[in-house]
């Protein structure tokens, strides 16, 4: 007995919690990599010229690149319908097969997706492809916040949240420099085989190193004890798709997704074309200089997103409630973001840069708070359908705004779309404030019975 006792003192882990977190940092970080590399690509001519069927040697006239904006908008709306979908699909499917393999699968098919963009040649198999890339990337959120839930309690909820969200930029920023350094240099065919091999990386990582607390030989008994510390964590009832609609938690998290995130998908493909084309600018930038204004932003929204799920774990470690933490935080969130309608008014792109970066670093500390609101109001075993119905509202606004936003863009310029990321959060805290005065957690083994 006593041989035994050295070895398993080396393999026992007292903050387990935090190599999950890293773990789900890194997933994310590719996850958006794989995304955003369309973002990019879309500014180079050879691309352009590609999906409009034009020769190389073409010239692209106003009423080619008008157009190839609008055909943007419709393959944008495919990856989001696909997003939708498979945020509704995957949830219910991590819910019923586990997070371990649910999640292992939606790296494996949004890598091939994301590897099979460099095959099309046309508008249309280039929206085929996204869609694919939409139905697996929609496994990410709901696989990270139901592992959060089941490796932290509630009081460490959204920092952990923040952290691993963190990761959205940090493969935004990758992408920023690698993909035009990839594109300039070999063409735009390699980014998207290069970028969508690096999920074979991560899930291989993922099935070697990740387990429910339960179930992990590394992590210690003290610490299963702390992650264990929320009593009312520990619900077996399963609930319908049906039912869950029914609560007005389900609704108020819904609404969050459905009015925030398609302002930041906005952000994540229409960034590159306002730093490129927009008329209020007076300086321009390319893919040979754009890679610095875009390390600014994301580095600040990293900051945003951990310092805002930092916050909402500080007020409720002093004695604030879970709900008023969260609003409180939310709010300043909404705030922060009003300015960036000036965004699309001012000459000075140092400005503009720094009031889309606080826009941004807003929204991914409201987008932490938000995937918090899942498990603060459901127990564990539904958390993943629960974020799948938010995500699925979150990509149908989504769908809305990107299949309109090219047209937007074509006819009135960017003015618009920045007034409507500037309301859109505190409006949703209005409608959460009705549908939730009080932050009540659902209780699915009373109403089971």
């Amino acid at each position: 007995m006593n041989s035994q006792a050295p070895v398993a003192s080396k393999s026992i882990v007292h903050n387990y919690r935090w190599r999950i977190v890293a773990l789900l940092f890194f997933a994310t970080t590719i996850n958006y990599i794989d995304r955003n590399v369309l973002s990019f690509t879309m500014i180079d001519e050879s691309f352009r010229k590609t999906m409009l069927g034009l020769s190389d040697s073409a010239t692209l006239t106003e009423t080619d690149i008008n157009r190839f904006k609008e055909l943007m908008g419709y393959v944008d709306a495919a990856f989001k319908t696909a997003y939708a979908l498979g945020f509704l699909l995957v949830g219910w499917f991590i819910d019923k097969v586990g997070t371990r393999i649910g999640f292992a699968w939606s790296i494996v098919v949004w890598s091939l997706a994301g590897v099979a963009n460099a095959f099309v040649s046309s508008i249309r198999g280039l929206g085929l492809t996204r869609f694919m890339l939409g139905v697996g990337e929609a496994g990410n959120f709901p696989s990270a916040i139901k592992s959060v839930a089941e490796w932290f309690p509630k009081k460490e909820r959204s920092f952990a949240t923040g952290v691993l969200n963190a990761g959205t930029n940090v493969g935004v920023i990758a992408t920023a420099f690698a993909v035009p350094y990839l594109t300039l240099h070999y063409g735009w065919r390699i980014s998207f085989v290069a970028t969508g091999m690096l999920g074979v990386v991560v899930v291989l990582f993922w099935l070697k190193l990740y387990k429910k607390p339960e179930e992990h030989p590394r992590i210690s008994k003290s610490e299963l004890e702390y992650i264990r510390s929320d009593q009312d964590e520990r619900s077996n009832s399963k609930i319908s798709w049906a039912k869950l609609l029914t609560y007005k938690q389900t609704w108020a998290l819904m609404v969050c997704k459905f009015m925030a995130d398609p302002i930041w998908y906005f952000y994540l493909t229409w960034l590159p074309d306002f730093f490129n084309s927009s008329e209020s600018l007076d300086e321009k930038l390319d893919l040979k200089n754009i890679g610095i204004p875009f390390l600014l932003i994301y580095l600040i929204s990293d900051a945003g997103s951990i310092f805002f799920g930092w916050l909402s774990s500080t007020l409720i470690n002093r004695g604030w409630n879970v709900g008023q933490a969260r609003k409180m935080t939310m709010l300043l969130c909404g705030l922060c973001v009003v300015p960036i309608v000036f965004a699309s008014l001012t000459h000075n792109i140092y400005l503009a840069v720094v009031l889309i970066a606080l826009a941004t670093a807003a929204h991914q500390g409201w987008s932490a708070n938000v995937y918090t609101m899942g498990s603060d109001l459901f127990p564990k075993n539904t958390v993943s359908s629960v974020i799948g119905m938010g995500g699925m509202f979150g990509s149908v606004g989504g769908i809305l705004l990107a299949s309109t936003a090219g047209l937007i863009r074509v006819k009135f310029g960017y003015l618009p779309l920045f007034i409507i990321a500037g309301v859109n959060y505190l409006l949703a805290l209005g409608v959460v404030q009705m549908l939730l005065p009080q932050w009540q957690r659902v209780s699915l083994d009373a109403e089971s019975k």
